[in-house]
C-alpha cells in the first residue's frame, strides 16, 4: 500500500514561521524530502524521520526536479508511513507544487499541502510595509525576477497592479531596474529590498526605482525579494536600528526578530 504525502510549507525563514499544522504533520514523518530554504532547526521536531535533502538554489547546481519527482514516487511506494515534502516559503507560490501533484496524482497517490508563509508577505511583516493600502494599493502582483529561459516577469505600470513583487531578485537588480524603468514605472517609485525575509539576519534597503541596483552589494548571494510601488512606501517612521555592512559605507535599515522556541506537539 502506497504512503500518502503531505507537502508542507515551513515559511521564508526561521523555523517558527511555520504554521501548528505543518509542524504536526512534521512530527508525524516517516520521510523528509527538505528544500534548501527549510531551516535545519525543523529537524527537531522530526527525529525519527529520514531525512533526504533535494534541496536547489535558484539557477545553480542541485537537485533536478525530475529527481525530486522519481524520489516522492519511491518514497511514496517504500515508506511505511507519511512522507512528507518540505518546501520552504509558502509551497504554492513558485514552489514547483504542481509538477510533484501532478507526478503524485498520476500515480494514484494521496496528497494533502499545508500552506505558509511566503517570502513576500515575511518581507512585508518585516519592513512594516502593508502591501496593500487602503484607497491606494488594491491589486498585487508576485512575479519572479527572471526565468531560466530569460524571460521577465515584469508588467507596464499599472496594467495589472498597484504593487509589484519579485522572488528570486538577488542576482537580478540591475537588469530588473532597466526592466521596470522601460515597463513604464517612474524613476522615483519606491523600491523595497529584503534578503532572508524572516530570519534573525534579514536586511532591508529602500531605494528609488532608479537606484535599485544600488542593493545588489548589500544582497548579493541571499535570497532577496523586491517589492516595488504602493506595498514599498514607508508608513510614518518605524522603529529601525541599523545594521552595519562591510559592502556599504552607509548603514541600511534593519528589524531584529526574537525567535520563538516551544514544545515538539505529540502526534495525534
Amino acid at each position: 500500500m502506497n504512503a500518502s504525502v503531505c507537502f508542507v510549507s515551513s515559511g521564508p525563514g526561521a523555523a517558527d514561521l511555520i504554521t501548528l499544522r505543518g509542524l504536526q504533520r512534521l512530527s508525524q514523518a516517516a520521510v523528509v524530502l527538505a528544500d534548501a530554504l527549510a531551516d535545519p532547526a525543523l529537524r527537531a521536531f522530526a527525529p525519527q524521520a529520514n531525512w533526504i535533502d533535494v534541496g536547489k538554489r535558484g539557477f545553480a547546481h542541485g537537485v533536478r526536479q525530475s529527481e525530486i519527482n522519481a524520489l516522492l514516487l519511491q518514497q511514496a511506494h517504500e515508506a511505511t508511513g507519511l512522507v512528507v515534502r518540505l518546501k520552504g516559503g509558502d509551497a504554492s507560490v513558485f514552489g514547483r507544487l504542481e509538477e510533484e501533484l501532478e507526478v503524485l496524482h498520476e500515480a494514484g497517490i494521496a496528497t494533502e499541502v499545508v500552506p505558509g508563509v511566503t517570502a513576500a508577505l515575511a518581507a512585508a511583516a518585516h519592513a512594516q510595509r502593508p502591501l496593500t493600502r487602503r484607497g491606494l494599493g488594491r491589486r498585487v502582483t508576485l512575479a519572479t525576477a527572471m526565468t531560466r529561459e530569460g524571460a521577465s516577469g515584469v508588467t507596464p505600470n499599472g496594467a495589472t497592479a498597484d504593487t509589484e513583487v519579485f522572488y528570486m531578485a538577488g542576482r537580478q537588480l540591475p537588469g530588473l531596474q532597466q526592466r521596470l524603468l522601460a515597463a513604464g514605472w517612474a524613476p522615483d517609485t519606491p523600491a523595497l529590498v529584503v534578503s532572508r525575509a524572516g530570519c534573525a539576519d534579514a536586511l532591508t534597503s529602500e531605494h528609488r526605482l532608479d537606484r535599485l541596483a544600488d542593493a545588489t552589494l548589500l544582497h548579493g548571494g541571499r535570497p532577496t525579494v523586491v517589492t516595488v510601488g504602493v506595498g514599498a512606501r514607508a508608513i510614518c517612521t518605524a522603529p529601525l536600528t541599523k545594521v552595519k555592512s562591510d559592502t556599504q559605507a552607509n548603514p541600511e535599515p534593519h528589524l531584529e526578530l526574537a525567535v520563538l522556541s516551544g514544545p515538539t506537539p505529540k502526534s495525534s
